[in-house]
């Protein structure tokens, strides 16, 4: 009984994880799985202390860290002062959307790339009305370069952050997967963006003037302040240092401030992401206790099917993208396959990257950006996005492909050779 419950629970949570919502109800999806867990604890099918032990603290301890690295630039006015040089250097549209994926997907690969949508789309719109031109095209932009340059590392978005910890990834040798995809990623996001949009960016400015959005003063210290702290965090990560205890450290270092307050820095974080992933670990953590989802995997095991080629890999990461996507499938896959192969695991964090691109509900940072953009009057639909998020994440993917198959990451085809860089 305690195990059909547990399986109702799971079935329940990722059929809402797809739908994204609870209908009639204003419950997102980490509402959802707060459901679930509150029903298995009501229903005494698991205990804390059971649910305790499923949860990986050192990816929460991680993800923590690189938040409050991330609320340092947004306190320094960092993401501001990137936006303005943007406009500064863009002296033409096609200048300007160029330099929005390039910045847009530097800054992704290391910092959350769902802040730095969430602190740069509305200046970005701002700045293409004043300049008389049509926003859409750099939001679509903006969005598609974020998950792309997060491709590039372990650290670049919630989903990368959770396979290198419990896979145990290295995070340099990543870089060897990820760089290439990524690069070429953000190019496709380019190339496609500015065919669909290169001849009609101009757009007349709005009725009552460009829209005004809070702003943070750009303070230098501080900024140089979080720069040196990335980039001490990337020497520790070449360490035995554990990474989640390098990020505390240079956490803790940031929280040291005379110029910003600890509760303004904290306020920043991602709570709602934090309480989804501890959430996520406790419901697939349960069902792997069951023992049910063993028997499942041995099954594709025997028939080939288990995403260790690209063959089944890259379908799989595009449907669980845009379905139930990347974090809690990355959680649900790791929980229930014990001892994967490393060669996959680098695969599927590069793949499940550039997945998300397809559609508005296969990343959180494309939808922050649509609802960014809401807000100041701009209406960007599912399909003016999916109109350039679908060749560009099919392109893109087909890139990666080729770069992961060439590369020797995984094979090509189920019973090809064993994986290795």
């Amino acid at each position: 009984m305690h195990a059909a419950v547990i399986i109702l629970v799971f079935l329940s949570t990722y059929v809402g994880m797809a739908a994204g919502r609870l209908p009639h109800l204003q419950i997102d999806r980490t509402g959802i799985a707060l459901l679930g867990v509150i029903v298995l604890l009501a229903s005494s099918t698991v205990t804390l202390d059971e649910l305790g032990t499923n949860i990986d603290v050192s990816t929460l301890i991680l993800l923590f860290a690189l938040m409050i690295i991330s609320a340092q630039f947004v306190s320094a006015g960092f993401f501001e002062q990137s936006a303005d040089w943007i406009m500064q250097k863009a002296d033409s549209p096609t200048m300007l959307l160029a330099t929005t994926v390039a910045v847009a997907g530097a800054l992704s690969a290391l910092l959350a790339n769902e802040l730095v949508v969430l602190t740069m789309a509305p200046l970005l719109i701002t700045g293409a009305m004043a300049r008389a031109l049509d926003p859409k095209p750099f939001l679509i932009a903006l969005a598609g370069a974020a998950n792309a340059g997060s491709a590039a590392t372990l650290i670049g978005n919630p989903s990368n952050i959770v396979i290198g910890q419990v896979g145990e990834l290295s995070f340099h040798l990543y870089l060897l997967a990820g760089v290439v995809p990524a690069l070429l990623g953000l190019a496709t996001v380019f190339a496609v963006t500015w065919f669909l949009w290169h001849d009609r960016m101009e757009a007349p400015v709005p009725e009552g003037g460009v829209p005004e959005v809070p702003r943070h003063p750009h303070d230098r210290q501080q900024t140089w302040k979080g720069l040196a702290g990335m980039a001490l965090l990337l020497m520790l990560f070449a360490t035995p240092l554990p990474r989640e205890v390098g990020g505390l450290l240079i956490a803790a270092a940031l929280l040291t401030n005379r110029r910003f307050t600890n509760r303004i820095m904290i306020a920043a974080l991602d709570w709602p992401l934090l309480l989804l992933l501890v959430c996520m670990f406790a419901i697939t953590g349960a069902l792997a206790d069951t023992g049910v989802p063993f028997a499942m995997i041995s099954w594709l095991g025997d028939h080939g099917m288990l995403p260790t080629n690209l063959f089944v890999l890259t379908p799989f990461t595009l449907l669980t993208s845009n379905t139930f996507g990347n974090t809690p499938t990355a959680i649900l896959l790791l929980q229930i396959w014990p001892n994967p192969p490393k060669g996959p695991l680098y695969a599927y964090a590069v793949l499940s990257s550039l997945a998300a691109n397809l559609t508005l509900l296969g990343s959180l940072s494309s939808l922050i950006a649509v609802e960014r953009a809401e807000a100041l009057g701009v209406r960007v639909t599912f399909s003016e996005y999916a109109r350039a998020g679908i060749p560009f994440t099919l392109i893109s993917l087909f890139f990666a492909v080729i770069w992961l198959a060439m590369t020797g990451w995984v094979p090509m085809f189920p019973g090809g050779a064993a994986p290795g860089p």
